[in-house]
């Protein structure tokens, strides 16, 4: 045997007797049991999510794997097929301990349906077993209501009693001191009049202040200055823009219907006008949920109300061909169930479409128990006109129907009076002509050579209307008609409204096998989670969704306030009290400061839900106006800023990097409300067409130059600006936005046309605003000053100036020793008077400096 040949065989002999060996030792080793835990275990605390984790999937309510039922108290102590594997009393003999321990060479859960127990979870089982296996007489819903604390019942609580009182200018900051005080930690100190100008203007209305709007704050010495400038910013109609932007996130709003097609929705954009006038309005926020969950149910509902329900068309469309739109729909209702869940209840709904929610007590009869509330649901596009243009119309339909009738009267005349003589000679002609007359059909001059009572009225018919085609004056006097009614006075497609309608027969609901619609199970009836208080329906009565919206804003339900309170301290803190702000479940963190956030949502309630009280009553606080400083203190023991030592620092939304950019340079258009526009964007980009849906043509005018908030946003090609910074792609909830850091966002800054245009007339901005009566130093030190308050909201310290002046005077030298570039820098149109090409240009690159400043694009 060859020597290769040879040691390869060797070498496989020698393999194969440790791999015999490996595996004999293997199996000569038997799996060894976890000690019971000695503590007292608790079935809901420590149990239940064990076996909702690890059990319930395959020994739930939805599957009963050998015959085992865990769910149910009596079904899991009484065991399965092969008996009872719950022994009170002993673990070590319960087979359901042996299963999980991998006793016997049988372990449970099998590898493909679930993760092993760790050994401290076989503990606590066995310790639970070993105490008697205890599990109370309630459902499991109950059980997890009864503890869990986002399922308990609000309640008022009084802010408690803190030594540093001085600090106290709201409730608010009693809960936060005193769990500051219990860490051993003090709050930071205030911030500034100036940065508290600019955080509050950017937080309440989503644009920067004015360098003047700054001086009067910083100079006003009313100790209320604060409240007077926060009620100012709470009034202006700008609120509802800012307000309505995070609004729009959770109700996945888009002006086009996704998928391939992805056509564009003209009128989408009267649901979003209907937000900005109700927050701005402050609706209270109870009435702000009924009317867009079911505002077309409200007695003598009102034709805004019916276009608050254009939530439930934020939905995806698909309009591609050969697809079955019943699957469209049930995606659609899924979607709207599921944004219910989130937006509301807090709760992740959407786990349970499949099978029972593995952690919460939410079974899948009860999810599609409330998606039946949207399963009745028709689509409806609605003429939606002002109050001035409804009464132009109805105007001009009156007298377009006058009119109309007074053709139809002629038309009439004509066929009584004048087309039977007409006709009678037509038929004369051709049963006189020595051969039929070309063009008239055969079937016709048979009929006409008939006496006329042996006719049938079916012939006769045919042989008229065949006539009145061939008779110019009938042919004209109908064509008149036919055009005159193709004219008949209509809104233009922008004043209609996207909004939907009840079916006046509910539709039959079945829960979905695995979620696929197409494996329908038991009928199920409308209803909600037991988990939650239930509604008190009259037996006939069926839930529909005014009733549900009514449940939901219910002083019953502990949820929505709570989650509502929490979304708005969210925004306000980059940080919710609770982060997981769509999951107040048991997968969900828990609150930082859970006392504080059921005295919010008491406060909330009290106050007839008002949103812009309890915005008020959180920025007024001195905990939201403290430094937003860094403390090396806070780098270990707090670095999430989950205490409320500080505030924190953001970058500001897409949307509002372009409003702060196009505000500094005093470009902004502020006309509220109308279409979304089409702001400039890169050409290449622009040029893109899918599926003939994205064909991008530039807004004019002062459309161009509008908040982002009215940006047209297209499903499958969204504006790659907002995209780079994070914006939503509006294709399901979003209850928070994710912030990435990349190096295509500080080219976007650099580059982009709409920041280097807003740059451009910063420059031209600030040339103009300083006078020229000084000389060349100070004129020069004042336009930086100028630049610099534009763009931070304060006044530079003398040596920032010093560093914009340097900057000035080295992009100087440059555009004057090459006048291309500087050409490039200023764009068309003529320099202000007094100021050279190159001064321009290099006040362009300064602008332009500016605006990538992280103190520019940041919320301190």
């Amino acid at each position: 045997m060859p020597r290769f040949v040879w040691q390869a065989a060797s070498s496989l002999a020698l393999l194969a007797t440790v791999v015999v060996a490996w595996v004999e030792s293997v199996a000569a080793k038997e799996p060894e049991l976890p000690a019971a835990v000695a503590r007292p275990v608790d079935f809901v605390d420590d149990v239940l999510p064990v076996l909702q984790k690890h059990c319930f999937s395959c020994h739930g309510a939805d599957e009963q794997e050998s015959g085992l039922r865990l769910d149910l108290k009596k079904s899991a102590l009484a065991g399965g097929d092969s008996g009872a594997v719950i022994v009170p009393g002993k673990s070590a003999e319960s087979r359901l301990i042996q299963l999980v321990a991998g006793l016997d060479g049988e372990l449970m859960p099998p590898a493909d349906k679930g993760e092993r127990l760790t050994a401290a979870q076989v503990s606590l089982l066995r310790g639970w077993i070993d105490q008697g296996a205890k599990w109370p007489d309630q459902s499991l819903a109950q059980l997890q209501a009864a503890r869990h604390w986002s399922l308990q019942p609000i309640k008022a609580i009084a802010p408690p009693t803190v030594a540093n009182a001085n600090r106290l200018q709201q409730p608010i900051d009693a809960f936060v001191l005193a769990r500051l005080a219990k860490e051993k930690l003090e709050p930071s100190p205030l911030t500034d009049r100036a940065t508290l100008i600019r955080r509050l203007s950017l937080d309440l209305q989503g644009l920067p202040p004015t360098p003047d709007e700054v001086d009067a704050f910083v100079n006003d010495a009313r100790p209320d200055a604060t409240e007077h400038l926060v009620d100012r910013l709470l009034a202006s109609p700008r609120y509802g823009e800012r307000w309505g932007r995070h609004w729009l996130d959770q109700a996945r709003y888009a002006d086009s219907d996704g998928y391939e097609k992805d056509r564009p929705r003209p009128f989408a954009y009267r649901y979003r006008d209907w937000v900005i006038a109700a927050l701005n309005a402050d609706m209270p926020f109870d009435q702000f949920t009924v009317e867009q969950l079911a505002g077309d149910l409200l007695p003598g509902a009102t034709t805004e109300q019916k276009i608050a329900t254009g939530l439930h068309r934020n939905t995806l469309h698909n309009t591609e061909g050969g697809i079955d739109p019943e699957e469209d729909r049930v995606k659609k209702t899924v979607d709207r169930t599921n944004t219910l869940g989130a937006v509301w209840l807090g709760l992740t709904l959407g786990c349970a479409q499949c099978h029972s929610h593995k952690y919460d007590p939410i079974s899948q009869r009860e999810y599609f128990a409330l998606y039946a509330v949207f399963n009745s649901i028709t689509e409806h596009d609605l003429e939606a006109p002002t109050a001035d243009e409804a009464t132009k119309l109805a105007a001009s339909r009156e007298q377009h129907t006058k009119e109309t009738e007074s053709l139809k009267a002629a038309l009439t005349a004509y066929e009584t009076n004048i087309h039977p003589g007409v006709m009678a000679s037509w038929e004369e002609s051709i049963r006189t002509a020595e051969k039929p007359p070309a063009g008239v059909p055969p079937k016709f001059v048979k009929t006409i050579k008939k006496p006329a009572e042996e006719r049938t009225p079916a012939e006769v018919k045919e042989l008229t209307q065949h006539h009145r085609l061939l008779d110019p004056e009938w042919a004209k006097l109908n064509k008149a008609l036919t055009d005159h009614q193709a004219k008949m006075p209509k809104l233009p497609p922008e004043r209609m409204a996207q909004t939907v309608v009840e079916m006046p027969k509910p539709r039959e609901t079945r829960l979905h096998l695995r979620g696929d619609f197409l494996s329908p199970g038991d009928v199920v009836a409308a209803g909600t989670p037991e988990i939650l208080p239930q509604l008190a329906l009259e037996k006939s009565q069926q839930l529909n969704r005014l009733e549900l919206a009514k449940w939901v804003t219910s002083d019953q339900n502990p949820l929505t306030a709570r989650v509502t309170a929490n979304r708005v301290w969210q925004q306000l803190f980059g940080r919710g009290i609770v982060a997981t702000s769509d999951d107040f479940g048991r997968q969900g963190d828990k609150p930082t400061h859970p006392q504080l956030l059921d005295w919010l949502a008491d406060d909330f309630r009290r106050r007839d839900w008002s949103l812009k009280q309890l915005q008020r009553r959180i920025v007024t606080s001195s905990t939201y106006q403290q430094s937003s400083a860094v403390r090396s203190d806070l780098r270990t023991v707090d670095p999430d800023n989950e205490l409320l030592a500080r505030q924190i620092r953001k970058r500001v939304e897409a949307e509002i990097l372009r409003d702060v950019s196009l505000s500094a340079a005093g470009l902004l258009c502020e006309k509220i409300g109308g279409p979304s526009v089409r702001p400039p964007q890169p050409a290449d980009y622009a040029n893109l067409t899918y599926a003939g849906s994205a064909k991008w043509v530039e807004s004019k005018g002062g459309d161009r130059y509008r908040r982002g908030f009215y940006t047209f946003f297209q499903r499958t090609s969204p504006y790659p600006m907002l995209s780079t910074f994070d914006a939503p792609d509006a294709t399901e909830c979003t209850v928070r936005r994710q912030t990435s850091n990349t190096p295509i966002q500080s080219l976007t800054l650099w580059n982009d046309l709409v920041f280097f245009e807003a740059a451009q007339q910063l420059a031209r901005r600030v040339v103009t605003e300083v006078p020229t009566g000084m000389n060349a130093e100070q004129v020069t030190r004042a336009r930086a000053s100028q630049a610099m308050r534009h763009c931070l909201g304060r006044t530079p310290s003398q040596e920032e100036v010093d560093e914009v002046v340097s900057l000035f005077q080295d992009q100087l030298r440059l555009a004057d020793n090459n006048a291309a570039a500087a050409q490039a820098a200023v764009g068309p149109g003529t320099s202000p008077d007094g100021v050279t090409r190159g001064e321009l240009a290099a006040w362009v690159n300064v602008s332009r400096t500016l605006m990538n400043l992280d103190e520019f694009v940041t919320r301190e």
